[in-house]
């Protein structure tokens, strides 16, 4: 049986084809520490197998954690188009952290703890520079969360991606207790709304923000935005925020009485879309836009586009990351609990009898 080899042709390789696994090993072994920086005594050493181990329970005395019916709540999210910014400037150790930011806060949003993260990332080729800052981000929110690195995939798809281009998904666990889920069932009228900062635009609606900023406004990565006296770059790849910090300690002192009665992440159709999924059928939110102070890159945007108030509404968070529905009666040293951890937060609005609908007024 004849080959190509036969007739002289040289015999491939998995490099030909467009995977080298010397740079591939290069580039596990440059994440190693990174992935160990966000390991604690919960994470089992088991080396380099198949998968990796988390004991839910922690019996020593100083970080014991005990649960008496736990739940395990799981999320999964990517960063999107934002991305493409990140090739554009060859800036990567950033978008972990927003990798991380969006399946974590999905879980906080529940009442869950934040236990472990997996990452996926799919690139064009083996760099393993490039790796190590993204994995560098994603080891950064990790710490920021309070969860470990638990493993992960990195998967070499040149006929997929083009040069350069790559994609994240990244997948949270956390835990609950059972009665202490929230839910947002518990939200009743006279509950008041407290509005958590952003950090800027997190990662949504990022198609629409490099069509203005790039195709119709014609500005480049290092552009200075003289409004926010930043690089475009430095404005549009800041880190979504991550909410572990305010929001455990919060859930953490109010152990007894119920006062968190319900939470929204505000990511992709803004503050409307989001809240409405946690509200019962029988109230409304009114959210009261000038309650608290819409960040200026948001301002840029709209008139840079010109974008109208309503579409800016509806795609983007306009300041707010997350939403609390909380008891009125502990809503002001529920904020002041908040303010203690450096996030600004306001009083944007109130629960009204209703149809399960969120309003914005003024």
């Amino acid at each position: 049986m004849s080959s190509e080899s036969d007739r002289g042709a040289r015999p491939l390789t998995y490099r030909d084809a467009g995977v080298d696994l010397d740079q591939y090993a290069e580039a596990m072994q440059r994440i190693q520490r990174l992935v160990r920086s966000t390991h604690t005594s919960r994470v089992l050493p088991l080396g380099s197998l198949f998968a990796g181990a988390f004991k839910l329970f922690e019996e020593r005395p100083l970080l014991a954690r005990r649960y008496t019916r736990p739940v395990l709540l799981a999320a999964t999210d990517g960063v999107g188009t934002k991305l493409k910014v990140a090739v554009m400037t060859g800036r990567h150790d950033t978008v972990g952290i927003d990798l991380v930011a969006m399946s974590v806060n999905d879980c906080l949003a529940l009442g869950g703890e934040p236990l472990f993260f997996l990452d996926y990332v799919a690139m064009d080729r083996d760099d393993p520079e490039r790796l190590e800052q993204i994995v560098r981000g994603v080891a950064a929110g990790c710490r920021l969360a309070g969860c470990a690195l638990l493993g992960g995939e990195t998967a070499i798809l040149p006929d997929v991606y083009g040069p350069g281009e790559y994609d994240l998904a990244g997948f949270c666990v956390a835990v609950a207790e059972e009665r202490k889920i929230v839910s947002g069932e518990t939200i009743r009228p006279g509950d008041l709304l407290i509005g958590l900062a952003s950090s800027g635009l997190h990662s949504n609606g990022y198609s629409l923000v490099r069509r203005i900023v790039f195709d119709r406004a014609g500005l480049k990565p290092d552009s200075v935005v003289s409004d926010l006296a930043r690089t475009v770059a430095d404005v549009l790849l800041e880190p979504t925020r991550i909410y572990t910090s305010p929001i455990t300690d919060v859930l953490a002192h109010y152990r007894v009485k119920r006062v968190v009665r319900g939470m929204a992440h505000i990511t992709g159709g803004g503050i409307a879309e989001n809240l409405k999924r946690v509200l019962p059928p029988t109230v409304d939110a009114l959210v009261r836009v000038g309650t608290w102070p819409v960040p200026t890159v948001f301002q840029w945007l709209a008139r840079l586009g010109p974008v109208e108030d309503a579409e800016m509404y509806r795609v983007f968070n306009m300041g707010l990351g997350m939403i609390l529905v909380v008891s009125p009666f502990y809503a002001d040293s529920i904020a002041n609990r908040i303010r203690s951890h450096g996030v600004d937060c306001w009083i944007v609005g109130e629960v009204a009898q209703g149809s399960g609908t969120v309003r914005l007024v003024s």
